[in-house]
């Protein structure tokens, strides 16, 4: 039988399993230097120490509210925009990992660090745009320097990748789903030579992550107690159908929303900070858009609200997530998508709840489910998505049927728009 790809003699194969432990504990050190900066920013500058940019808004005054996320995106746009000018003359390497993994494995150090910073700046300023991001980039960037000092050049991008795959695992608490993603969505197939030393990486990194953090509690609370039957098996499927029409839409808007902003023909910095505005002038309505709505989906999950308030707040988040992501601000999407999922799942699960019982359980289960297809469908990672939610929430009974949703949702996105999330965005910078 043909292989994809040759085993590496066993001497070889224990040198990379030691170098991917290695860089597992330099990714989860990289994320937790990020964890922290961010926590000290929004101590200083929004007297927060309780990690939740939601109850940090709640407790400004509304001037403050607007304006802080504002002055982030334009501190942000500023950094980004003084780096550009300062380094346009010389040539650039990739500052993504996603490019320097279809390129050859090299980094602009420089330009991705301040690329973090940036981040860095909205995210502790409550622009709705995910942090994790960055925190995989830092990881990634450490692995890259790790890899350029002690590994050959032909495997440099496999370093990078495990760098990868323990951000993930170090940030969402989900070593599996990680080393899937790297699988998925960079490799496009399960090379198997290379999926040892990352899933490696992924697991010391969350390992690190519990030591660091003092417990291995997973990242989302979550009480489930529903059976699952043929019902629940068909709304499961029915909820990843509704997905799969979801995700381009989703990315569509995405695409319309960065068009719009090019087309005020702003610089950087004030694009930045009108973005930042929007986000602020949202929260006056409700102070949940700010941050990636991690704090918002564990108490979605741990206390379903009605199908009114279900909608509000998903709407006036899309807007904010829309606003941040459209007008460049560096970070991630893929907590806000969670977000996205989780709301049009809970809201399909208030809709049933009409008819059967347990309408709160019906909503958590459709939530999780939604957040898992949506996933999919902007991935493109079906089995990648399926894991990370049974992996965030210990709920691993969940994942036959969540399986069948996220392919289901993945197909039929991918039929009605080829590119994924992660494509389209690459397509953007």
């Amino acid at each position: 039988m043909h292989r994809l790809h040759a085993w590496p003699d066993l001497r070889a194969m224990f040198r990379r399993l030691c170098f991917a432990a290695l860089v597992g504990i330099f990714a989860a050190l990289a994320v937790a230097c990020f964890r922290h900066a961010m926590l000290l920013l929004e101590w200083v500058f929004l007297s927060n120490d309780s990690g939740s940019l939601v109850n940090a808004a709640t407790g400004l005054s509304p001037w403050r509210r607007v304006l802080t996320p504002a002055l982030g995106g334009l501190a942000a746009g500023l950094l980004l925009w003084g780096w550009q000018k300062r380094s346009q003359l010389r040539p650039h390497a990739p500052t993504d990992y996603m490019e320097a993994l279809q390129t050859d494995g090299r980094f602009d150090y420089g330009a991705s660090l301040i690329k973090s910073l940036a981040s860095l700046l909205v995210v502790a300023s409550g622009s709705a745009i995910g942090r994790e991001g960055a925190m995989i980039l830092l990881a990634a960037l450490a692995a890259s320097c790790f890899a350029r000092r002690f590994a050959p050049q032909h495997e440099w991008k496999l370093w990078i990748a495990c760098g990868a795959a323990a951000g993930m695992a170090s940030a969402y608490h989900a070593p599996l789903a990680g080393s899937l993603f790297i699988a998925e969505v960079l490799f496009g197939t399960l090379m198997l030579a290379s999926l040892g030393p990352v899933v490696v990486s992924a697991v010391v990194a969350l390992l690190i992550t519990h030591a660091l953090n003092g417990g291995n509690d997973v990242l989302y609370t979550v009480h489930l107690s529903r059976s699952l039957h043929l019902t629940e098996y068909g709304l499961i499927v029915s909820t990843g159908l509704l997905a799969g029409l979801c995700g381009p839409l989703l990315m569509g808007l995405m695409s319309a929303s960065h068009r719009a902003f090019l087309l005020l023909k702003l610089s950087p910095p004030w694009q930045l900070a009108l973005g930042g505005l929007i986000v602020g002038l949202l929260s006056l309505l409700t102070p949940t858009v700010w941050g990636n709505g991690y704090s918002v989906v564990q108490s979605f999950l741990l206390s379903p609200p009605l199908m009114a308030v279900v909608m509000g707040i998903f709407l006036c988040k899309l807007l904010a997530v829309l606003a941040s992501s459209g007008s460049g601000a560096p970070g991630g999407v893929f907590t806000p998508t969670l977000f996205i999922g989780l709301a049009v799942g809970m809201f399909v699960g208030r809709l049933w709840g009409m008819w059967l019982p347990g309408s709160d359980e019906l909503a958590v289960l459709l939530g999780l489910t939604g957040m898992a297809t949506l996933l999919a469908a902007t991935t493109h990672a079906p089995v990648m998505s399926a894991l990370m939610i049974c992996e965030m929430t210990g709920e691993y009974r969940l994942l036959p049927g969540l399986l069948i949703a996220c392919v289901l949702a993945s197909v039929l996105s991918r039929t009605l728009r080829h590119d994924s999330i992660y494509r389209q965005h690459a397509a953007q910078h």
